[in-house]
């Protein structure tokens, strides 16, 4: 019996622990960049199995090898000039520095060298999306919000009440 307890109360904790932690981790689809994947709320890095390259996102920085040190730049080096962001695959890692694990990585995602199947933000219809400054319908989705507060009914939408208005004053 006091086992059973025990799994329970294990159970409860750690899903209240990772309750925690997907709260304070919160949403960042606002600060990654445009030519990032879409269906993912929060990315840390991104690892672009197509070259070997780690991208930060809270940074905006790559971390790429150079001479077997690890780089963080905000640009890409120029062997890799003209490299397409937008229609390589991204894989999305939620950890601190993963580039330390770089043969591990290298090894898991070796099978998506090549891939273009993955749509990015650029790209995606769903309103979450707009949120990003960078999206190329962010100004109409801040255009549509401050119109109607959010709500769908901004200055002008309700008819009726305008036209309530209209009788009260013919009258």
């Amino acid at each position: 019996m006091r086992r059973l307890l025990f799994l329970i109360l294990a159970v409860f904790f750690a899903n209240t622990v990772n309750a925690q932690l997907n709260i304070h981790l919160g949403f960042n689809i606002d600060r990654q960049p445009v030519w990032g994947p879409t269906g993912y709320d929060h990315a840390e890095y991104y690892y672009l199995p197509d070259i070997g390259v780690y991208y930060n996102v809270s940074e905006q920085r790559y971390y790429y090898n150079e001479r077997g040190r690890w780089i963080g730049r905000s640009t890409l080096p120029s062997r890799y000039r003209g490299f397409d962001l937008y229609n390589s695959y991204k894989v999305v890692l939620n950890e601190r520095a993963p580039y330390r694990n770089d043969a591990k990585y290298r090894e898991q995602y070796a099978s998506f060298k090549g891939r273009h199947d993955q749509q990015a933000i650029r790209d995606a219809r769903e309103e979450k999306y707009y949120a990003n400054p960078r999206h190329p319908e962010h100004n109409n989705w801040v255009k549509q919000h401050r119109h109607d507060n959010g709500n769908g009914r901004g200055n002008g939408n309700n008819k009726e009440k305008n036209n309530n208005r209209n009788d009260e004053h013919n009258h």
